[in-house]
């Protein structure tokens, strides 16, 4: 089991992020604090394995906080949750060691991925004194390895990012033939992409009936 000490200032979003943390098995949330002052005070006296953190909160904002908890030597790791987007804040929460940035509004999955990296990263830690390259990518980019599998025979990645991007700039579903317009391909080209990210559950297909001829199908991205 997991101690987490949760550190947020609004208390609706306390209250909602403490019961996302606890129905992944093996957190629990042992203590909250209202801002970064109250925060430290409790990693001294309760030794959380994990801070769940906000940026922008009175007295002691998280960056100064992440800072301190460093400075003072605290092997807590932390995980932040924040409306703050911009990208000098991000970078100096990475350069401070957060295992993982989680920007507001989110879901529930995102936060549950994030804790469920976090777990297999901690399990894969006792388990290995030594690690190879392999076993060291897996660890510090799991979703990078699951989500990337080996694309089938005639199909290349770079096409594939060229079709994933014209989709994600579409508003509704395409044909094959504007995808293949749209990047400057052939259609059975396009469609075997199609068909492919289809498979992977990336795209949705939306048939479209009307007209003489046989229906059209329209994919558009997942959300």
């Amino acid at each position: 089991m997991y101690k987490v000490l949760l550190i947020e200032d609004d208390p609706m979003v306390q209250e909602v992020n403490r019961q996302f943390i606890e129905q992944v098995p093996q957190f629990h949330v042992i203590g909250t604090a209202a801002n970064g002052i109250q925060g430290i005070e409790m990693i001294r006296e309760i030794h959380p394995d994990l801070v769940v953190i906000d940026i922008y909160m009175p007295y002691q904002d998280g960056l100064e906080t992440l800072q301190q908890i460093r400075t003072e030597g605290h092997t807590v790791d932390v995980i932040a949750i924040t409306a703050a987007s911009d990208m000098e804040t991000v970078r100096r929460v990475l350069q401070n060691g957060a295992f993982d940035y989680i920007m507001k509004p989110f879901k529930f999955e995102r936060l549950k991925q994030a804790l469920e990296n976090y777990h297999a990263f901690r399990q894969t830690l006792k388990m290995k004194e030594k690690f190879t390259q392999k076993e060291l990518d897996a660890l510090l980019q799991p979703n990078e390895v699951e989500t990337r599998p080996e694309l089938p025979k005639g199909l290349n990645d770079i096409t594939l990012q060229k079709v994933i991007h014209y989709l994600q700039q579409q508003t509704k579903p395409v044909s094959a033939e504007e995808v293949a317009e749209g990047i400057g391909i052939a259609r059975v080209t396009a469609r075997r992409y199609l068909e492919y990210l289809e498979k992977q559950q990336k795209v949705q297909i939306n048939i479209q009936y009307g007209g003489i001829g046989r229906p059209v199908n329209r994919y558009i991205m997942k959300p």
